[in-house]
């Protein structure tokens, strides 16, 4: 019943009349999200959703990471190998919350994880409540506007009858309105289009992105832009939180002097480079120009001035103040 969990035994079964929803991890991405991924031999906290499949992948790349595993079959969950020492959960998360605190996991992968849910964005947002401020979501979905999918349609048949299909573009909108920061996108396999039937589509009125021969798309969508995650890692959240207060107390002229010195201690005790301090304030501080007249109206932040003018040019482009707290 909905609210209850149970972990994965012997005996453990999904709920009668329930049966495999989705797509099974390796058909239709052949564990391409871990294209994402580079190895590190960090401490991470990472979690599969129905993505059991990429476990021993993880392993590898991430040998010191503390894996979770949660499968609405027990032969998924016994499939497992013993020697990566997963925790695992045996539920139907598209039934039943995650038992999960929240800002658990570094890492939560659940490959094709919103083609079978009732509410997809709800479904999205509530996944990314179990990411880190660091973290970052991979999943994938099939490509709507993929040939042979419009080919079928041709012909008249939808065959995807217990699945739901994603445009690009819809899927981006979609993450965003669930409160994920950056999404990035990469072609997960397909076939080149013919070029009859090429001729046929672009008869019937298909323009747009070309993106008819990508059968799956590979997202991976962070809960902080990837600048201010970066920004996140460096320090403690109560540095940042010292260091916000700061610089927007100078930003807008709080006692400057006072200000200025306890930003110069905290720089000192916690190693605070001028180039970090640059890039924090790029996703911090709205007024720029007036931050930098209080922190540069004393000697000594000379070296600090001249990467705040570097950091904020490059950074132009990428738009005003972020999401750092």
């Amino acid at each position: 019943m909905p609210g209850r969990w149970k972990r994965c035994t012997k005996g453990c079964t999904p709920p009668a009349g329930e049966e495999r929803r989705g797509k099974d991890v390796g058909e239709g991405d052949n564990l391409g999200l871990l294209r994402f991924l580079t190895p590190s031999d960090a401490p991470r906290r990472i979690l599969t959703v129905e993505g059991s499949a990429y476990l021993p992948a993880l392993h590898l790349l991430y040998p010191a990471a503390e894996l979770h595993a949660v499968e609405a079959e027990d032969e998924k969950i016994a499939d497992i190998p013993a020697e990566l020492n997963v925790q695992t959960l045996c539920l139907d998360y598209r039934e039943t919350p995650l038992p999960y605190p929240r800002e658990s996991f570094d890492i939560l992968l659940a490959p094709h994880g919103l083609e079978t849910v009732v509410n997809p964005q709800d479904i999205a947002a509530g996944l990314g409540t179990f990411l880190k401020p660091t973290g970052f979501l991979l999943i994938s979905f099939t490509n709507i506007r993929y040939w042979r999918i419009l080919e079928e349609l041709m012909g008249g048949h939808y065959r995807a009858l217990v699945r739901r299909l994603f445009a690009k573009a819809e899927f981006e909108i979609l993450l965003a309105a669930s409160f994920y920061k950056d999404v990035l996108f990469l072609p997960g396999g397909g076939e080149a289009v013919p070029a009859s039937f090429a001729q046929r589509l672009r008869a019937a009125g298909f323009e747009g992105p070309n993106d008819m021969a990508t059968e799956v798309w590979l997202v991976q969508a962070w809960r902080s832009t990837r600048a201010v995650a970066r920004l996140k890692a460096e320090y403690t959240p109560e540095i940042r939180r010292q260091l916000v207060t700061l610089c927007r107390r100078l930003e807008y002229g709080i006692d400057p002097a006072e200000n200025r010195a306890r930003l110069r201690a905290l720089c000192q005790e916690a190693g605070i480079t001028p180039r970090y301090l640059a890039a924090f304030t790029r996703e911090t501080i709205v007024h720029r120009e007036d931050f930098r007249a209080a922190l540069t109206d004393e000697k000594g932040w000379e070296e600090y001035a001249a990467f705040l003018d570097e950091d904020w040019e490059k950074g132009e482009a990428e738009g005003g103040a972020g999401d750092e707290e």
